[in-house]
């Protein structure tokens, strides 16, 4: 006579009993899957990790926990199983909703945050370490990141669209779309070389060493001006490098020079030229993205631009006119003092300081000058 242990039914017998019946198996946590035993569907994500069984039915008296695994209770029985194409529960996503990436720190953060102010995007207060946050008037979302990851970011459709500089886009190698130039965290990218060195061209760098953190930048904008120099790639404090006797030159970022000054340094010439920019992915495959892109446009021409308004008499309305810059046509209202008109017009912000004494001479007065906020051509 057999051992009554040896006749007492396999694990696999009760699952081949259970399927028979037509019940519910039980989720792996209590007892019954195996690796490659069974065919439930596996769940990932916020209902399980991979290779554990999503419960099927209503439990009868129990939950199913974060890791996906019933604690503490049974199926519903004769429910059959979860179909095939069932997937776990996803987070509901926040339909219709733009997202845009800008530098979490450095000098590209703090003209960034105020760019969406002034174009009536300003952040629903985010607190002084919030990565991320709405945006008051607007479906927006703001993501703070590294700036060098705002390109890849927005290539691989993490979010929408993105705020960085020219320079690091180009270095990223990312395939984007650059919608606008934001018009600051303006810098060029320069070779430049010991005070004492002989070079006085780039040509004369030919064959010799340049150190530089941008290396893919740097090699683009050396070949299309027809340099030949190795470049050296290092990780930070470049200007040292020919000083420690690593290469002969650097490339690197400029915005004031001062920091090639204080090292020593001369620049040969501007590589590549730099600011800000608004990056969407290419092909306008989003909508949302060019919309954002007009917002700010209207934003970034009105800083550049101011509202011109003065008296003139009618006699000196033509030299007044030949006078006021990007002005198409100056509006001219007849004013109650016979023989005298209003000149209103737009003109750049770069030429109020070369334009008023001309203005004033050509016989203008009262002229006053207001900032303009938008502008929409």
């Amino acid at each position: 006579m057999g051992n009554a242990r040896d006749a007492r039914p396999t694990q696999d017998d009760r699952l081949a009993a259970d399927r028979e019946r037509g019940g519910t198996v039980l989720p792996r946590s209590l007892h019954a899957l195996r690796a490659g035993g069974d065919d439930a569907p596996l769940a990932s994500g916020a209902a399980g990790r991979p290779g554990t069984a999503v419960p099927r039915g209503e439990p009868a008296d129990g939950r199913v926990d974060d890791d996906g695994d019933a604690r503490g209770a049974l199926a519903a029985p004769r429910r059959g199983r979860l179909p095939a194409d069932a997937r776990a529960p996803q987070a509901p996503a926040r339909a219709n909703r733009l997202t845009i990436a800008i530098p979490a720190k450095g000098r590209l953060r703090e003209p960034a945050v105020a760019l969406l102010e002034d174009a009536g995007l300003g952040p629903e207060e985010p607190g002084e370490r919030a990565l991320a946050f709405p945006c008051r008037n607007a479906p927006v979302d703001v993501m703070l990141v590294r700036a060098a990851d705002v390109p890849e970011y927005v290539q691989d459709g993490v979010v929408d669209c993105g705020i960085t500089g020219a320079d690091l886009v180009r270095e990223r190698g990312a395939d984007v779309e650059e919608l606008l130039a934001l018009g600051f965290g303006a810098c060029t990218l320069e070779l430049a070389v010991p005070e004492e060195s002989p070079a006085q061209t780039l040509a004369d760098l030919s064959g010799l060493r340049a150190a530089t953190v941008y290396p893919h930048l740097a090699r683009e904008a050396l070949q299309e001006w027809g340099v030949d120099v190795e470049l050296i790639e290092v990780t930070g404090s470049v200007e040292v490098a020919p000083r420690l006797g690593l290469a002969e030159a650097i490339v690197d970022l400029v915005s004031s020079g001062n920091t090639l000054r204080t090292n020593g340094l001369r620049s040969l010439g501007a590589l590549f030229s730099s600011q800000a920019v608004l990056v969407s992915r290419p092909n306008g495959e989003d909508d949302r993205a060019h919309s954002l892109a007009a917002i700010l446009r209207s934003v970034v021409e009105a800083r550049a631009a101011r509202y011109l308004m003065l008296n003139a008499p009618e006699s000196a309305l033509e030299e007044i006119c030949a006078l006021v810059p990007g002005s198409r046509a100056p509006s001219v209202l007849p004013l109650t003092e016979p023989g005298m008109v209003a000149v209103h017009a737009l003109v750049p912000a770069a030429d109020v300081w070369r334009l008023l004494p001309r203005l004033e001479a050509a016989g203008g007065s009262s002229i006053l000058l207001v900032p303009v906020e938008r502008i929409v051509a």
